[in-house]
C-alpha cells in the first residue's frame, strides 16, 4: 500500500473544491439575502439564493431529509474513500475524478450540518421554459467527477473484458 502523500492530487482537487464552495456560498448569501437575483447573462442565467433540504435535483424525502442526506454522504464518503485507498498513484484523471466528487459531497454537506436551513444553491439556469435546478460549485463538482468516474470506471471494465478475451495478447503486452 502507497503512502496518503502519493495520492497529493486527490487531496490537493478535494481540497480546492471544498474552499471555493465555501467561499461561493458565503459571498452568494452575503450578497444575495433578501435579494429576488442577480440576472447575469439576459433571462437565462442568474445568480438567486435558494436553500435546498433535499439532495440533487430537490429531491426531499421529509422532515429528516437533512439527516438522511447527511447519513448518505457519509456512507458515500467512507466507500470514494475505499476507492482512493485502492487507486494507484498513477492513475492521476481518477484521483482527480475522485477528489471532484469528495471535495463536493464535503462542501454540501457542511452545509448540511451547519443549518437546517439547507444546501446554499445560487446558481440559476434558464433555456427557454427550461429550468435547470438551482446549483453551486459543489454540486458542479460532484456532477463532472462522477462522469468522468464513470467513463474511467467503464472504459478500465472494457479493457479487463478485452483483456480476459484475449490472455494471450495481455501476456505480450505486459512483458
Amino acid at each position: 500500500m502507497t503512502s496518503g502523500g502519493s495520492r497529493r492530487l486527490f487531496w490537493i482537487v478535494g481540497a480546492v473544491v471544498v474552499l471555493i464552495d465555501v467561499i461561493t456560498k458565503q459571498m452568494a448569501v452575503a450578497a444575495l439575502t433578501g435579494r429576488s437575483g442577480i440576472p447575469l447573462i439576459g433571462d437565462w442565467f442568474a445568480f438567486r439564493l435558494v436553500y435546498n433540504q433535499g439532495a440533487a435535483f430537490g429531491l426531499y424525502l421529509g422532515p429528516y431529509s437533512r439527516w438522511i442526506f447527511t447519513g448518505l454522504a457519509l456512507l458515500a464518503l467512507i466507500v470514494l474513500g475505499a476507492m482512493v485507498l485502492q487507486t494507484p498513484p498513477r492513475h492521476r484523471f481518477r484521483l482527480v475524478a475522485l477528489g471532484l466528487v469528495c471535495g463536493g459531497a464535503i462542501g454540501n454537506l457542511i452545509d448540511r450540518i451547519r443549518s437546517s436551513a439547507g444546501v446554499v444553491d445560487f446558481i440559476d439556469v434558464w433555456i427557454g421554459r427550461f429550468h435547470w435546478p438551482t446549483f453551486n460549485v459543489a454540486d458542479m463538482a460532484v456532477s463532472c467527477g462522477a462522469v468522468a468516474l464513470a467513463v474511467i470506471l467503464w472504459s478500465e471494465g472494457k479493457e479487463s473484458v478485452e483483456q480476459a478475451a484475449n490472455p494471450t495478447d495481455a501476456a505480450e503486452a505486459s512483458s
